[in-house]
């Protein structure tokens, strides 16, 4: 990873980031400010790590044949701007300026919709497990290169604004809230107490 990653004016990060353009996403309304970070995890399938899955099923190309499991995700469209592997290689998949579809039915402080004002980070991981040195690495080196080119004020499990609640339950009881909290140096962080 690089000393200083910065994203550029497309809203793709220049430098220490691999980038796969994928299909799912849109456009923000006109006028919205990014200034929330989701935190999400996910593996296929479940539980196994270190294929590329993941890229696939962002990608819509998922061989639906591979496993009982991806049968239920069969026509399923979803995304996030960026993926973090167990070894902590982020791979970016949408313009931070664009709309990814990774929060579906989500509220945050009385605002619906959060895609429309958010940036989501996809863990390689599952909400019963820990994840790696390498990723909360990664991961703070992210969302504080996100940090100087957006106003973002808070972050966010993606089971904190999911609705109904207890709707989606990632990252997860073992995802390390308190260690993200003190790197990154936003003051609204939000997580199951």
């Amino acid at each position: 990873m690089t000393s200083r990653m910065e994203v550029g004016p497309d809203g793709f990060v220049v430098s220490g980031v691999e980038r796969l353009s994928i299909p799912n996403f849109d456009l923000r309304p006109e006028g919205e400010t990014v200034s929330l970070v989701v935190i999400h995890c996910i593996s296929l399938p479940p539980g196994v790590f270190g294929g590329d899955e993941v890229e696939s099923f962002f990608s819509n190309d998922l061989d639906i044949s591979g496993h009982e499991y991806y049968k239920e995700l069969e026509g399923v469209r979803v995304s996030s701007h960026f993926y973090i592997k167990r070894t902590g290689k982020i791979i970016q998949f949408v313009s931070c300026d664009k709309r990814a579809w990774h929060a579906g039915r989500s509220k945050f402080r009385e605002r619906e919709n959060c895609n429309d004002f958010s940036i989501g980070i996809e863990l390689e991981g599952t909400d019963s497990s820990c994840f790696e040195d390498s990723q909360y690495d990664a991961l703070t080196f992210l969302i504080k290169t996100l940090r100087r080119s957006y106003p973002i004020t808070d972050c966010v499990g993606h089971s904190n604004i999911a609705i109904p609640k207890g709707r989606k339950s990632d990252p997860g009881i073992f995802f390390d809230w308190k260690r993200i909290e003190s790197l990154v140096g936003i003051a609204s962080i939000h997580y199951q107490r």
